[in-house]
């Protein structure tokens, strides 16, 4: 089919930074492009472009051959273009379908029609496989559900170009396989798909084309049947990435966080197991298992109705994330917009937030050791930011990850919680983050590692718990895991105690 979109020189900058640098694209209807890129690439600030939320410096926007210097989200919406992003827009305390049809009218002359818009909005839902209320507020529901939501309420207007900018990260395999089929029907329909993925299997199972950007540049465009994933990854750090995870020589010393039948009023079901000193732990399982559960009840945010935590031998009362933070539980949140980084607060302000204690002299903050602090882990992290006083809503999704993780680093804490900590972040800041990690085990730190991409949980785990409904199915040596064991634990078709057998 015809050429839809074209992107002709667009440029634009901020202060200190040139995010984009004269790129040029085009897209073409009845076809999936996808788009790559390391983050602070420019691809988000591309996109806010198409869509109008913000402005270029310069270049052309051309679409369906009419020329435009800007967008603004009316018109982008007119024209026929939607934009599922990475961060939510949804309205907490209405409905599935509230939400969906927000804005739009679906009424009976003056009162809004609210059985059609269940219908639909079930209709909807239903045509991703799942079976859920529509009637339920929005804020009841996990993140991975949220992004559903996210999809059908984009797709239900009359798209022309449908951008999507990592919409599978929160997703299972089954719902990933549920929206792929849609993107085919939405193909076969003659509209235009930007996908935006940093998980290299969707871009081959699921794109025409790939484009690939670099430090705001274009580099250039693949037919995806023609590409491999080395050259993609060359074209997208620039460099060959010889390995993917480094290896494990970190000395497994004593226990240093133990969980004896920790149970919630709501999911978690009697769940035990421990880490110890130099240790990664992976915690597996499918979503609603209870792996973010586990993580907010052992740091204080959720309640706990029955069981034990201990520290070091020690049994401790952990009632709110102080409590934690005091003992030396560190938890790196899935939701970093949410729970993590402190938006509004520069980059340095938010490193020694947790850590002012440690950088105060009678209350006051010495200044010079806050500086110093927040250059060790800008440096130490490789967090991309013209300086330490940038605020922090203005990074790249995967550096505002990397500021959330210096924070809680700079609290000297010795066991950290990472929940889905590569959500959403490019080949080359992964590997960065790997060996970090790694590299924080080595020092003996305890690490949680809660993940829904088996590669990392396998090549990253040195033993993994996997989890199903609230409980613990089996727990699983990292050189002995297997995918198909994992998910035969995670789907729960072992007990624990045949799970115990079987290793």
């Amino acid at each position: 089919m015809g050429k839809i979109l074209e992107l002709r020189n667009i440029t634009k900058e901020y202060p200190g930074v040139k995010a984009l640098n004269r790129v040029n694209l085009e897209f073409y209807s009845g076809e999936v492009h996808a788009l790559m890129g390391e983050n602070g690439a420019g691809k988000s600030t591309l996109i806010k472009i198409i869509s109008g939320a913000i402005k270029p410096n310069g270049g052309k926007i051309i679409f369906e051959g009419k020329e435009y210097d800007e967008m603004n989200p009316v018109l982008s919406q007119k024209l026929g273009i939607g934009v599922i992003y990475q961060e939510f827009n949804l309205v907490p305390e209405l409905s599935i379908a509230e939400n969906i049809f927000l804005g739009r009218k679906l009424t009976n002359g003056l009162t809004i029609n609210r059985k059609l818009m269940n219908e639909k909005a079930d209709e909807l839902m239903k045509s991703f496989g799942i079976d859920v209320d529509v009637r339920k507020p929005v804020k009841t529901l996990t993140v991975a559900y949220q992004q559903l939501v996210e999809i059908a309420k984009t797709i239900s207007n009359d798209v022309k170009v449908l951008i999507m900018d990592e919409p599978s990260a929160p997703l299972t395999n089954r719902e990933i396989d549920a929206m792929f089929e849609i993107i085919e029907k939405l193909r076969a329909k003659g509209i235009a798909i930007i996908y935006i993925s940093h998980r290299m299997e969707e871009i081959f199972k699921i794109s025409d084309k790939v484009s690939v950007m670099r430090d705001g540049e274009y580099v250039g465009t693949k037919l995806t049947k023609d590409t491999s994933r080395p050259e993609l990854i060359q074209m997208m750090v620039g460099r060959e990435l010889k390995e993917q995870f480094p290896e494990a020589k970190s000395e497994i010393g004593k226990i240093v966080l133990e969980v004896k039948n920790l149970s919630t009023p709501t999911l978690l079901k009697n769940v035990s197991f421990h880490v110890c000193e130099g240790e990664i732990l992976g915690l597996a399982g499918l979503v609603g298992a209870g792996r973010t559960e586990t993580a907010r009840a052992i740091f204080g945010a959720d309640q706990i109705s029955s069981g034990e935590i201990y520290v070091r031998g020690e049994r401790v009362q952990i009632h709110k994330p102080q409590d934690a933070i005091e003992k030396g539980i560190a938890y790196i949140p899935e939701d970093r917009k949410k729970h993590g980084v402190l938006l509004e607060m520069s980059v340095r302000e938010n490193t020694s937030f947790i850590a002012l204690k440690k950088i105060s002299k009678a209350g006051v903050v010495d200044k010079v050791k806050d500086k110093k602090l927040a250059e060790e882990y800008i440096d130490k992290l490789k967090i991309k930011t013209p300086t330490m006083e940038q605020l922090s809503k203005n990074l790249s999704g995967g550096n505002q990850q990397k500021v959330v993780l210096a924070k809680s680093l700079a609290s000297d804490s010795n066991i950290i919680i990472f929940d889905e900590p590569t959500r959403g972040i490019d080949v080359g800041a992964k590997q960065e983050i790997y060996h970090l990690m790694r590299s924080l085990a080595k020092e003996g730190m305890a690490i949680i590692m809660i993940s829904s991409e088996m590669p990392e949980l396998l090549g990253m785990s040195d033993r993994i718990i996997v989890m199903h409904e609230g409980k613990v199915m089996g727990e699983v040596s990292g050189k002995d895991a297997t995918q198909e064991l994992i998910l035969e634990y995670a789907s729960g078709g072992y007990g624990k105690e045949e799970a115990s057998n079987e290793n």
